[in-house]
Parts: structure tokens; C-alpha cells; sequence
């Protein structure tokens, strides 16, 4: 695979996987630190902006939340959200330093659009979040920790 291929296909599974969509990010970041020559702070880095823009996907969602949530395909549960939101409530914008994290991380996202969280911010603690967690792979992957 060429070296577009590489990072294209990294950017694709990546934001999927911040989305409706099953995807394991973390696994292809592995593999391709593992088995190809890339450099890994740009897959980091490529990984990064994936998952954060699939995370915006889900803000954008939850802004025109009314419309979707009873849609079959919407990404969370009213029960997800219901809880989500009332985690965001209680940490507020700082609990999007969770969006990282299995299972929570995505209702988290759909109820920063819900309840009206600048985008500006959402993206800024989104992309802290999942950059961190992808350089901790990352650094699990080459036995640094």
C-alpha cells in the first residue's frame, strides 16, 4: 500500500470510529506502527485529526439532536444520553476530556452539541483527549511504557 493509502485509510477507520460506525482505531495505529516504517507521530497525528473530525460528526448531531433522536440509526441510546448528560452537567466542558473513553465517549460528544457547547472548545478538549490517548498507544506500542 502506498503511503497515501496508509494514512487515508488510518484518517478513514479513525473518524469512523468516533462515529456510528464499529471501528477499532487503536488497533490499525497499532498495526501500522508495528509493522510499517511511517513515521509514528505522523500516524499520531493523522489518527488524531480522524477521530477528533468523527467526533464533530456527533457534536453536529447532537446541535439538531430533536429531529434525529428517535431515528433507528441515531448513535446512542436515550438512556446513553440521558446519562452523558448529566455527567456533562455535573464536570461540564472538562468532561470532554473523557471523550476517549469506551462507551462514555461518544454520548459525550452528542451531548456537548446538545447542550450547546462552543465548538471552538469542543474541539480544543476533543482533540486533547484523543491525541493523548493515541500517543499513549502509540508509546504501549514501541514498549516505551
Amino acid at each position: 500500500m502506498d503511503d497515501l493509502g496508509v494514512f487515508a485509510g488510518l484518517f478513514a477507520i479513525s473518524f469512523a470510529a468516533a462515529t456510528v460506525f464499529p471501528a477499532q482505531s487503536e488497533i490499525a495505529l497499532t498495526g501500522l506502527i508495528a509493522t510499517t516504517a511511517h513515521s509514528t507521530a505522523l500516524l499520531v497525528i493523522v489518527a488524531s485529526i480522524g477521530n477528533t473530525l468523527g467526533s464533530v460528526v456527533n457534536w453536529v448531531i447532537g446541535r439538531g439532536v430533536e429531529s434525529f433522536r428517535h431515528k433507528r440509526w441515531f448513535p446512542v441510546s436515550e438512556k446513553m444520553l440521558d446519562r452523558a448528560s448529566r455527567w456533562y452537567h455535573r464536570w461540564g466542558r472538562w468532561s470532554l476530556l473523557m471523550s476517549w473513553a469506551p462507551f462514555i465517549g461518544d454520548p459525550l460528544t452528542v451531548a456537548a452539541g446538545v447542550l450547546r457547547e462552543p465548538l471552538w472548545s469542543f474541539v480544543l478538549l476533543v482533540t486533547i483527549a484523543k491525541t493523548v490517548r493515541y500517543i499513549l498507544v502509540a508509546l504501549a506500542t514501541l514498549s516505551v511504557i
